[in-house]
């Protein structure tokens, strides 16, 4: 038997394309507290399983299967809420402190939420409000769901000591 995991873990190249169960990306959207004319960002739209239901019509979406990569995106958004590449974790994470939107949620690998990548976002003035484990069949290991918001603290602390 050849687990789902281990074959992960042996990849040559990153093959991060993992498609969010429309139930899930439901419930990630019902995480976020917004207001009825914010506008709604979905970098990496693939299936839409995110921007399809999103809750208004103030959205727009990024697909490098369509052209339109998010590293080159540069209009005004209120909330950006994504599955991101997590081969690109680190720069993609720069982009959304880049674009400035008030919210800030991604849905990652739990081994992707870095104290380094907290305090990156928190000094660009975003507080992790709200976090969320889960698991996902056939995905590599427990995820969370993290959303950052403008000028809220966190909802964790964070210990940089380094206990003996």
């Amino acid at each position: 038997m050849d687990i789902i995991s281990h074959k992960i873990k042996k990849r040559n190249k990153p093959k991060d394309i993992f498609i969010t169960p429309l139930e899930l990306s439901k419930s990630h959207i019902d995480m976020i507290e917004y207001n009825d004319n914010d506008i709604w960002l979905d970098p990496c739209k693939n299936n839409g399983s995110y921007y399809n239901q999103f809750p208004n019509n103030n959205k727009d979406y990024c697909e490098l299967l369509e052209n339109k990569d998010f590293f080159n995106y540069n209009k005004k958004v209120d909330i950006i809420i994504q599955n991101p590449p997590y081969h690109l974790i680190d720069k993609w994470i720069d982009k959304n402190i880049e674009l400035n939107p008030r919210i800030i949620s991604l849905l990652i690998g739990i081994n992707n939420l870095t104290t380094r990548r907290i305090e990156k976002l928190n000094v660009n003035g975003y507080g992790l409000s709200k976090l969320r484990m889960l698991k996902v069949w056939s995905w590599f290991g427990m995820s969370l769901i993290v959303v950052f918001e403008k000028n809220k603290k966190n909802v964790i602390e964070i210990d940089r000591k380094v206990w003996r």
